[in-house]
Order: structure tokens, then sequence, then C-alpha cells
């Protein structure tokens, strides 16, 4: 005599299937901007280091520390020629 089993399903109904799907969505897309706006910033900062300028023009600038180095060619002395031993 075959006995009849039945077993319950734990499948997940489709409407959490479809939340979790979404949440995971969410997620990816956030750490995305965030990876985005990071990267920005440290790009910003590269080309800021290693940027020269021959002429600049400021409207506001704000400095909290300024070190300027003022470089100046030693002179040189000409001695001449029929006073060396």
């Amino acid at each position: 005599m075959a006995r009849e089993l039945t077993t319950q399903s734990r499948a997940l109904p489709a409407t959490a299937n479809l939340l979790a799907l979404a949440i995971g969505a969410a997620a990816f897309g956030a750490i995305a901007v965030g990876a985005l706006a990071i990267g920005r910033i440290a790009i910003g900062r590269m080309i800021i280091k290693k940027a020269r300028f021959g002429a600049l023009e400021v409207d506001d600038l704000t400095v909290r520390k300024l070190r300027v180095i003022e470089h100046e060619e030693p002179e040189v002395v000409m001695v001449p020629r029929d006073t060396v031993a």
C-alpha cells in the first residue's frame, strides 16, 4: 500500500523575491554612486597637485597657511684677468 506524501513548499512568494531584488538593486546603486563620488574627489586632488600656472587670476582666495619662497640667482663676481697671479 503506497502512502501519499505531501510536503509544504518552502519557496518564498513572488512579492518577497521581487522585494529582495529591489533592495539589492538599491544597495548596488548606492555603492556605485559612492564609488564615483570618491573617484571624482581623488582625481580632482591629483589634478590640482600637478597644475602649474604661468599667470593666475583669483576672485576670492582663502589661505590657511602660505609659504612664499623667493628664488634669486647668486651674483657672479667677475675678476679681470690681468689682476690674477
